[in-house]
This record gives structure tokens, C-alpha cells and sequence, in this order.
């Protein structure tokens, strides 16, 4: 069959929406042909029947491994679970290019077995640190097994595959040996054509979507191949029923397809064979690489492969603890993260190669739904942050300037993103920009950073720093990215950030605008209390204190938080919590204000609130404690184990979690406690020693595989989870809190500031503020206003002025006035079109009483953990 023809079907199929599915006459009508010219020819090019095939899903994100090449040419990624290979990606970390590539075993008397379902898997490192798998099936009725080591070629897109056989009962020629290949090029399963071909000579499986290809070859060559449509006419569905690939076709017209081959190892002269997946921008040059690989030295292309890896791993030292431990993660978790950046786009990390409860999830196209292999810059941050305390600081570096180069014009980052910076969610989440200035700050503690390099990433700093100024205190969307409002981690986040990009335009000659952040990070700093801490609640009744922090404060109308008595709006909470008043949930969180150094970790609130966090969120699972993310969470699989279906669920236990207190357990100087929730960690991990993003927290559904403590059908592994646990094998190395801000500590623990001023701005429009300070007015645009002081007949005027990063503001002077006053203000002439779209706000004004926050005096707590 020409090449041209091919494109030419290919052409037409694009262009032709069909109404019948799984039809001989459908595909006809696909592929622009009559009935008639259908019949006529459908037999002589062996077209595969069933068009389009059942709807693609993906595979399971419990990952057993992930792996890909050092060397930037090696554009490929690939993953293991269940025993095989599932998800590769190609031709960047964020595109999957097949769901599946499995092995199924036929035999005498109907015997049908499917590596994956039908055998039990040991998943071995074959060189610590270096993703060079062996995988062992041993089939579950002693029939055979099957030993493959898989790992990437070392410059070139390709997986390879080494197999060797062994029939546990009878002779090797008594079984039929096939792989099945599910091709999703495209970052979908739909679209996708397939065809059997030869290249040079050499026989193959192709498959194209795009300008993307692939190709699969074998070095024992093949006895069959076929194509066809998942589900229909797919190679499973015929081994299921026959044994043997009793129908072969020679092309699958776009939709749904699969590649299957049957592979001729008992004719072989070796007793292993190797198969290689090869991509492509095209069938030749997939075809190309499949052919080079299988024709070079097999051995030679693993050594390669694996002195790469360990060339890379013998810069790291694992800091301490320094006994040996079976469970030890270092090496696994520098891996893991190397493993999760793009090649063609340096210092782009996804979250993670996997796509949770993906065996329930549909393929929708490009990018859609999306899973965790896309870029979240606050996860970017932690893997780079993660990568440095392992002693990798040109990771660092490369992210820092990834984020540089994909910044918004506004100062943020997306929501998430595709590696080359192509915003996906829309949502606007503080903790993502403050996240690249934190990165900033600590590698330029590590001594990464010359002063060229700090005036160089100076504007990118000073641009997310007017962002935050801009759009806070309250965030659209917190870390967890289901709830807007006042919490606990944006705003340490934020304040800090802004502490730290304080330092920075000080350096460079920025005095005005370093006073300026100071200013307003002081402010929201004296206010944490006020937005986020609560008393007297069920909860604080429950655990045996005055009050607590809470998880976050939903804003009202004029921007204000929420504490008590409102409703918080969740996604993913169950419908019986949906009432559960805000002051009522508590989350993990509250750490951070300890983390980046706002708080200080004996402080009466803290251990109040820790105390809280451990009779509402800790469970003990067999292997130690480890933390749920907030009270009411509906982010896991539904009560009856069912994979989580985007709309309710219950939320699981996070390992990272288990690290995060971990730390906060060695800034209040327990460091033994903290090397046992370090010791937590490593045995919540997998066999495989990936930490998951979920474990169980119920009772065992062996059923579902679910077991307690162990991972769920979230993500595995997850990124961010590899990195925490690398911080913390740092940070317990040196005794201290690896990445904590210095400054912001030193100004909030240490030195103490009083702040003078509170804000008012649109989106924050303060009610009260305590007496003893000036009223700062904030707008994004020059304005006049008139405002009094407790008379209101007697007006005066004022201008605002440009403070720089963005804002205007205007100081009145209410330190002096006693308490009970009230400053009324209003606006006169909005100066430009962009505020006077804000007229309902302005028009108005605002009014605030000069009062003292909450005056219950905190109860002095045990310092116990």
C-alpha cells in the first residue's frame, strides 16, 4: 500500500463526521468511498472492520515505575503498572502516545492469558537510582514466566523491551506469544490510524495521529500482525475468542485502534527477544529509529543507558540519616523528579506521569480532561526546591528560568499549563506566583545566584510581586484549588514572597518599592489572626482548646472574610457536609504559617491548632500516622472504594502531609519525632518505592486493591511527595528547615514589627480596623476621594499617589483617633476608564470603625505535640 494513499484516506477520514459507529458502511462512508467501491475493494486492502471502536480510556495512575534517558534527544517518557508498560509519552512529558503495551499468552485447550490481569508481578531497580526495570510475571495458573527488562534507548525515542520466555508446563512451540499496543498519539485515543508495513524490510506495526508516529518492530521477527478497532475488531478481542489472530488487517482507519503482533519466539535462535517502540514525525522515521535499535547492540544501548543515570546520581550525597534502611528513597526520589522534566523545554516539571483514576476517565481530545502531567508552577517550585536539597542546583536554575520565560503579562502563572507555557485551568492561584519568588530566594540562599543573575530575574520578581500586591490577601483559589477566600498557606506564601522580594529590589536600588512590600506584608501579617483564626467552636471544644486556625475564611460581598456562621463553597465536599459552617473546617495548612516563618512553632495558636489538626485530620494507618487535607474533603474514591467520578467522593490521606509535619515537628525541636515520620514515609511508599499522592484510610477492599495505607487510585507517583521527602532528608541532615525563608523569620519571629497601616481596597473592603493606625486606600488607577472622621460634615479631599508595582493608595491619618471612631470616605473622580468600571464600589465608598480585634486573650497551651 503506498504512502500516498495512505494520506490521501487519512485527508478524508478527518474531514467526515459519521453517524453510525462500529459499521462496515460507517467506515466506508469515512473513508469517502461508495458503497459499492467499499465492497469492491474493502477485501483486497484488508480494512479493519468495527469503525470507530469503544471509547479510549487511560490506565491506572498507580504507577510501578517511570523512567526515560538522560540525554535531552531521548524525547520519551514511559511508565509501568500492573506489570506493563502503560502510559509513554512522546514528544513531551505533558503528551501521552499510548495508553497500553502488553503481553498475552494463548496455549493448548483455550488457554488464554493476559500478563496483566492473568499473572503475578515483581517490579525490581536493576541499578539504584537508574529507571532499568525487571519485571518478573509468573502466570497465576503455572503455565509460564516471563521475565522483561524495559528501559529507554539512551538518544532516541524509543522504549525497548527484553523478553525471555520460559513455559512452566510443556514446550515453548505449545504457546503463542503477542503484543498488543494501544496507541493514544496525540494525547487521545481518538483519530488515531494504524497500518501493518515494512521499513527496509524489516516488518511492523505503525500508527499515526497528526504529525506525530510510532512503530513497533521485533528482533524475533513476526508470525502475524494485525490492526483493527478497540473492542471490535482489535487484536484481544480475537485472541479472546480463537487463541490466535485468526483475521489479520493491513489498516485501521482513524478512530479508536490497536496493534497486535504475534511474535515468532519459538523460531527464534535466542531464547530472548527484544521489542522496540520507536516515534516519530513521521511512519519512516519511527520505522528508522525501530530498526536502528533493534539492529545495535542491545547490551551496549542498556550500559549506556544506565551509566548515564549514574553519572548524573554520583554528584548527591544522601545526607543523614546515614544508616542503611531497606526503605531508604533518595536515590528513587532524585530519579523520580529528573524523570518528570521535559527535554525539549528544560526546567518544565509536570506533576506527575500519571492520570488519576485514569482507567475510569475518557480521552476528550488535546489536553482534555487533563491529567497531572502538565505543569502547576507551585508543584514546579517543590521539585526543584526538592532536586536542590538533593544537591542538583541546575534544576533550580533551569525552572527558575522556565518561569521567567512563561510568565504572564500580568505577573501570575496559569493554573497549570502545557510544558511551552499554553495556559489549561483558568483559575488565578496567589500561592502560584508566590511560589517561583520563594524557588528565587532559596536558591539564591543556596549560593546559586550571582548578583547578575539576581538584577537578571529582578523584573520577574517585581512583576509577581505587583501581581500579589495587586490581587490579595484573599485568593481565588487556594493550594488545594477548590475553595476561594482567607488561608493559612496563600498567605504565608504570599507574605513571605513579598519578604523576600523586599530584599531583592532593596538590592537593586528599588529602596521605595522595597518599603512598599514591607509595608503591606506587615499589614496582612498583622491581620492573619483577624482573617483566620477562630474560638469556641465544636471543634475546639472536641480537641480541648480556646481556638484554632481554620482552613479558610470565604469572602463576603466587600471582600471580607467569613469565619463563622457562613457557608464555605467546596467543590468535591460530600452533600452531607455541604452546610458545614467555614469555622467548622480545619486543614493541615495552618503549618505553613510555621513553614515560611510568619509564626513561631511554640506559639499558643500553633500548638492549639496542631492539637485540633490531630483529633480531626490524623489517622494511623499500619505503617504510621499520616494527615487528611482538610475536615470534609471530597477529593477520592467514593465510600464504596468506586474510583472518584469528578464530582464526589472522600478525600484520602496524603503522604506528603506525613513530611510537612514532619517538619514542623524539627522547627519545634523534636527531631526525633520527626525521623519517625520521615521512617512513615518510606513505608507508605509502594515496593517499588514510589510515594503516592493517596493512600487508604479504611477498611481493606481487596476487591478494588485497596488496602490500608497503601495507595489509592490517585496519583502515584507524585512529584511534589518525592520532593518533601527530599527536603526533609536535608533539612534533618542540618537540623533546621531546609527551605525556610531566613528574612521572613528573622522579621516575624525574631525582630517582631509593628505594622501602621491597614488596607482597604475593592476587592478587600475592611469594615474595622484596630485604633493606633492610618488607613491605607488602595486602587489600581489614580483617584480622588473626601473622607471624614467621625463628622461627617467635615469633608476633606485627597489624591492617591502612585506607590509603584501597579497601585495607587492614599494614607489617612486615623492613628490618632480613639476607639469607636469611624472614617467615612468616598470616591469623586475615578481618573481612568478602568476604575470607573468599579462605579458600584466607588460611588459608594466605604466606611470604617476604629475597633480592636477579638478580645478573648489566647489560653496558654502545653507545648506537647
Amino acid at each position: 500500500m503506498s504512502r500516498s494513499f495512505l494520506k490521501s484516506l487519512a485527508t478524508a477520514t478527518k474531514s467526515t463526521a459519521l453517524k453510525s459507529a462500529g459499521v462496515w458502511t460507517g467506515a466506508a462512508v469515512a473513508g469517502g468511498m461508495t458503497w459499492w467501491a467499499w465492497r469492491t475493494f474493502s477485501p483486497k486492502l484488508r480494512l479493519a472492520p468495527g469503525w470507530p471502536g469503544k471509547a479510549p480510556r487511560w490506565s491506572s495512575s498507580a504507577k510501578q515505575g517511570v523512567g526515560t534517558s538522560i540525554d535531552p534527544r531521548a524525547t520519551l517518557w514511559f511508565t509501568l503498572c500492573q506489570g506493563v508498560v502503560t502510559e509513554v509519552f512522546y514528544p513531551s512529558v505533558d503528551r501521552p502516545a499510548i495508553r497500553q503495551m502488553s503481553l498475552i499468552v494463548t496455549g493448548p485447550d483455550g488457554f488464554h492469558s493476559d500478563e496483566k490481569c492473568d499473572a503475578n508481578h515483581e517490579v525490581q531497580f536493576l541499578s539504584d537510582g537508574a529507571p532499568l526495570y525487571r519485571v518478573l510475571s509468573i502466570c497465576q495458573r503455572g503455565r509460564y514466566k516471563m521475565e522483561k527488562i524495559v528501559f529507554g534507548h539512551p538518544s532516541s525515542p524509543v522504549l525497548v523491551m527484553r523478553i525471555r520466555f520460559t513455559p512452566l508446563a510443556g514446550n515453548a512451540e505449545d504457546y503463542r506469544l503477542h503484543v498488543l499496543v494501544d496507541p493514544h498519539l496525540g494525547n487521545h485515543g481518538w483519530h488515531n490510524r494504524a497500518w501493518t508495513a515494512s521499513y527496509k524490510g524489516s516488518e511492523m506495526l505503525m500508527a499515526a495521529e497528526g504529525e506525530h508516529a510510532l512503530a513497533m518492530g521485533c528482533s524475533a521477527g513476526w508470525r502475524k500482525r494485525s490492526v483493527g478497532f478497540h473492542g471490535v475488531s482489535d487484536g484481544s478481542q480475537q485472541l479472546k475468542r480463537y487463541g490466535r489472530l485468526r483475521q489479520t488487517y493491513r489498516l485501521a482507519l482513524p478512530g479508536h485502534v490497536g496493534l497486535a503482533g504475534e511474535i515468532d519466539h519459538a523460531g527464534s535462535r535466542s531464547d530472548e527477544c527484544v521489542l522496540a517502540l520507536g516515534f516519530g514525525a513521521d511512519a519512516d522515521e519511527a520505522g528508522y529509529r525501530v530498526r536502528q535499535s533493534l539492529l545495535a547492540d542491545i547490551d551496549g544501548l542498556q550500559d549506556e543507558y544506565v551509566n548515564e543515570w549514574c553519572a548524573w546520581q554520583a554528584g548527591f550525597k544522601p545526607p543523614a540519616p546515614q544508616e542503611v534502611r531497606d526503605r531508604d528513597l533518595f536515590r528513587t526520589s532524585t530519579m523520580v523528579l529528573r524523570t518528570h522534566e521535559d527535554k525539549h523545554v528544560p526546567g518544565a516539571f509536570v506533576a506527575s506521569l500519571s492520570i488519576p483514576w485514569g482507567e475510569a476517565r475518557k480521552t476528550r481530545g488535546h489536553f482534555g480532561p487533563v491529567g497531572y502531567h502538565v505543569v502547576w508552577t507551585r508543584d514546579l517550585g517543590m521539585i526543584a526546591g526538592g532536586l536542590l536539597a538533593a544537591g542538583d542546583g541546575g534544576a533550580a536554575q533551569r525552572a527558575l528560568e522556565y518561569c521567567q520565560a512563561c510568565q504572564e503579562a500580568e505577573g501570575r502563572w496559569p493554573q497549570n499549563q502545557t510544558v511551552c507555557g499554553r495556559p489549561l485551568w483558568k483559575g488565578r492561584q496567589l500561592d502560584e506566583t508566590s511560589q517561583s519568588l520563594l524557588l528565587l530566594n532559596l536558591a539564591n540562599q543556596a549560593g546559586l545566584l550571582s548578583a547578575k543573575d539576581r538584577r537578571r530575574f529582578w523584573p520577574m520578581a517585581k512583576a509577581a510581586a505587583s501581581h500579589l500586591l495587586r490581587m490579595g490577601p484573599s485568593a481565588q483559589e487556594d493550594r488545594w484549588e477548590n475553595a476561594r477566600g482567607f488561608t493559612p498557606f496563600t498567605l504565608s506564601s504570599a507574605i513571605a514572597a513579598l519578604v523576600v522580594a523586599a530584599e531583592l529590589a532593596a538590592e537593586q536600588g528599588e529602596s521605595a518599592l522595597a518599603a512598599l512590600m514591607l509595608e503591606m506584608a506587615d499589614a496582612w501579617h498583622a491581620s492573619i489572626d483577624e482573617w483566620t483564626y477562630v474560638r469556641d467552636t465544636p471543634l475546639a471544644r472536641k480537641a480541648g482548646v480556646e481556638g484554632y486556625y481554620m482552613r479558610i475564611a470565604p469572602p463576603d460581598a466587600a471582600g471580607q472574610p467569613v469565619k463563622y456562621h457562613g457557608r464555605s463553597e467546596l467543590w468535591y465536599r460530600p452533600s452531607r457536609d455541604q452546610d458545614r459552617p467555614p469555622e467548622e473546617i480545619i486543614s493541615v495548612d495552618a503549618l505553613a504559617y510555621v513553614r515560611f516563618g510568619l509564626r513561631a512553632p511554640d506559639d499558643p495558636r500553633i500548638i492549639n491548632t496542631v492539637k485540633a489538626i490531630d483529633a480531626e485530620l490524623r489517622t494511623e494507618t499500619p505503617f504510621g500516622p499520616c494527615w487528611h487535607r482538610y475536615s470534609c474533603d471530597g477529593y477520592g474514591e467514593q465510600p464504596d472504594g468506586s474510583p472518584f467520578d469528578g464530582r464526589r467522593g472522600v478525600g484520602r490521606l496524603w503522604p506528603l502531609l506525613t513530611g510537612e509535619r514532619a517538619h514542623y515537628e524539627l522547627s519545634a525541636g523534636r527531631a526525633e519525632t520527626a525521623r519517625r515520620l520521615l521512617e512513615t514515609m518510606e513505608r507508605l511508599a509502594s515496593d517499588e518505592k514510589l510515594l503516592p499522592e493517596q493512600v487508604w484510610d479504611a477498611a481493606d477492599m481487596p476487591a478494588r486493591g485497596l488496602y490500608s495505607g497503601r495507595a489509592t487510585g490517585a496519583a502515584m507517583p507524585l512529584a511534589w511527595a518525592h520532593a518533601e521527602y527530599l527536603k526533609l532528608r536535608r533539612s534533618l541532615a542540618e537540623g533546621k528547615v531546609y527551605d525556610l525563608p531566613r528574612q521572613v523569620r528573622q522579621r516575624y519571629v525574631v525582630d517582631k514589627p509593628d505594622s501602621q497601616i491597614a488596607v482597604w481596597r475593592v476587592n478587600h473592603r475592611r469594615g474595622q480596623m484596630p485604633p493606633g493606625k492610618r488607613l491605607r486606600i488602595v486602587c489600581d488607577e489614580p483617584a480622588r476621594l473626601s473622607w471624614s472622621a467621625g463628622n461627617t460634615r467635615d469633608w476633606q479631599t485627597a489624591e492617591t499617589r502612585h506607590a509603584g508595582l501597579g497601585i495607587h493608595c492614599v494614607d489617612l491619618p486615623a492613628s490618632d483617633l480613639p476607639e469607636g471612631s469611624v472614617v467615612r470616605f468616598r470616591f469623586d473622580a475615578p481618573q481612568t476608564k478602568r476604575v470607573a468600571k468599579d462605579e458600584r464600589y466607588f460611588s459608594q465608598g466605604g466606611e470604617v470603625h476604629i475597633r480592636s480585634s477579638e478580645p478573648k486573650a489566647l489560653v496558654a497551651a502545653s507545648s506537647s505535640a
